[in-house]
């Protein structure tokens, strides 16, 4: 089970506050990892969270009896995390969020399986936003036995060798 998430962004208190929109949740000041960290609370019964630091963040680990902790690199490239959000929002609704902040948005099928809005926060961190009804489609189609039946579909190995 995910609990909480964590991304960069060139605004880190603009887009918690955007994620904090679609889930219905808060956006609070987050200083354990940087002077311009966030994290949105979701409000729900998980307490799930995601926070937001700022864009050339990286987590290294520390030394002894210590928390990792947060430093500034001067990279901003994109990057491969994601995360699949849930928002009780329509489609519709979650793509003029997009457009209000002129972030890149669409409709995604994926696999045939479900539906998303990919959203790109920024225009370089991608976000899958799920309506009820996507995260139904999700629900009732992310099983081991789906995916694996999709695989054989791709003639791909279920398992590495």
């Amino acid at each position: 089970m995910l609990f909480h998430v964590s991304i960069a962004a060139h605004d880190p208190q603009h887009v918690a506050g955007v994620i904090a929109e679609l889930w219905g949740g808060e956006a609070l000041f987050f200083p354990p990892v940087s002077d311009n960290g966030w994290i949105v609370l979701a409000g729900d019964d998980r307490r799930t969270a995601l926070e937001v630091y700022p864009i050339d963040t990286v987590l290294r680990e520390a030394t002894g009896d210590a928390d990792a902790y947060g430093e500034a690199t001067g990279q901003v490239n994109f990057t491969a995390t994601h995360a699949a959000i849930g928002t009780s929002l329509s489609q519709e609704a979650v793509l003029e969020i997009a457009a209000r902040e002129g972030w890149p948005a669409k409709y995604r099928n994926r696999g045939g399986m479900f539906g998303v809005v990919e959203i790109w926060i920024e225009g370089r961190q991608m976000m899958e936003v799920m309506t009820p009804e996507m995260q139904n489609e999700y629900r009732a189609s992310m099983t081991a036995d789906n995916w694996r039946a999709m695989l054989n579909a791709f003639a791909a190995p279920a398992s590495p060798a």
